[in-house]
């Protein structure tokens, strides 16, 4: 049952995505372009999100506990820290340049162009890289623990 719901919710976010062009780079770098041809379509779309979210989770954390699983899994740090800003500064200039963020870039796979596997192939890399360095910073933190006790 799991696997057919992230299935059916992954298949309705591409969809969205799709439908609303921003699997397409140049709608989301005209949305960038303030001086130019900007196009605030985007705006739409991310105030849906927003709004559908916003009453989704009003609704459902409601409840004890999902459907599917024993509790929710909500984030434990509710602090605005450096590593929250440096990947969100990250993550905007990034989909700034090359006119896609993740959520965008995986329905778009389907265009089989090569600048979204280029992207995607990016982000993977990203992603471990980002784990590499969070590992370290762990354990050197560890070892400085150590040194002081």
């Amino acid at each position: 049952m799991r696997l057919v719901s992230t299935y059916l919710i992954g298949l309705i976010f591409g969809v969205g995505i799709a439908v609303s062009g921003m699997a397409n780079p140049a709608k989301v770098l005209n949305f960038f372009d303030v001086a130019g041809t900007w196009d605030p379509s985007l705006i739409f779309v991310m105030g849906g999100a927003v709004m559908v979210a916003f009453i989704g989770y009003r609704i459902v954390l409601r409840r004890p506990a999902p459907i599917i699983d024993a509790k929710f899994h909500l984030p434990d740090n509710p602090r605005i820290d450096a590593r929250l800003l440096g990947g969100s500064a990250l993550f905007g200039v990034g989909w700034g340049i090359a006119g896609f963020c993740p959520g965008g870039a995986l329905p778009a796979l389907g265009t089989g162009r090569i600048e979204v596997f280029a992207f995607v192939a990016a982000l993977i890399v990203g992603i471990f890289s980002a784990k590499g360095l969070m590992a370290l910073t762990h354990a050197r933190a560890a070892r400085l623990l150590r040194r002081e006790t």
